[in-house]
């Protein structure tokens, strides 16, 4: 009786573990290898399927034509674009490589004889017992009070620093200022000012002159030792 000889090939989930079988098969650094080298290793596979009448996905033959574009670009003078493509599919074999390892290392891992249960309930416990260091507490207790103040309505007396502010207009200014230069006729600038008026009050003085000398209806000249100035009206002169 003559002997059978039979031939298993091996099953493959896709065109990128084919290419994976075929470089551990020839002991090759997916690195460094040559993918578009083992085209014809990758077609004589596919041959073997097709003899065998396995069914043969259409991701496999669009593998093949890709190795076939990488190595005809490769005949080219210039074949930049060849390794750029074939180091594209180097990254996809690793990506694949790592997810396949860890996979196997799940498979181990998890095993579907496992009994799992729902989790029991655990009757509640009312009792801190929970220890804290005694700075925490304090720090606890100061960001506690920080934030309530910030709800809190603001004082009356800031609100009344507000609202009781007396309101100094530059135009009250500038009435002031022309009544004084009629009274006095010349006024040193430094009297126009008094430690008793609010800060805002002088700057409302401040801009009435401005505005006054701008209209030219006073103006101001040094004083012979250059160390006061003097706020005298139109062509009057002290």
């Amino acid at each position: 009786m003559e002997g059978t000889f039979s031939y298993k090939l091996p099953v493959f989930e896709g065109p990128l573990d084919l290419l994976l079988h075929l470089i551990a098969k020839n002991q090759l650094n997916i690195c460094e290898v040559r993918i578009s080298s083992l085209l014809d290793q990758y077609l004589e596979q596919i041959a073997a399927m097709q003899e065998n009448n396995m069914d043969i996905a259409s991701e496999f033959l669009e593998m093949a034509s890709r190795l076939v574009h990488i190595k005809t670009v490769f005949l080219l003078p210039r074949h930049e674009e060849a390794e750029e493509l074939e180091q594209e599919l180097v990254g996809q074999l690793l990506e694949y490589q790592t997810c396949k390892e860890m996979a196997a290392v799940f498979a181990r891992q998890i095993s579907l004889d496992t009994f799992i249960r729902m989790p029991e309930k655990i009757p509640k416990e009312p009792t801190y017992r929970r220890l804290h260091d005694p700075t925490e507490l304090a720090e606890a207790y100061r960001r506690a009070i920080g934030n309530g103040k910030r709800f809190r309505p603001p004082s009356i007396e800031k609100i009344s620093a507000l609202v009781a502010r007396k309101v100094v207009t530059v135009t009250s200014q500038i009435i002031r200022v022309i009544k004084r230069l009629r009274t006095d006729g010349a006024v040193r600038y430094d009297q126009m000012f008094s430690k008793e008026q609010e800060k805002t009050e002088m700057i409302a003085t401040f801009l009435a002159v401005l505005e006054l000398i701008k209209g030219r209806r006073i103006r101001m000249e040094e004083t012979e030792d250059g160390s006061l100035i003097r706020l005298q009206t139109g062509g009057e002169t002290e």
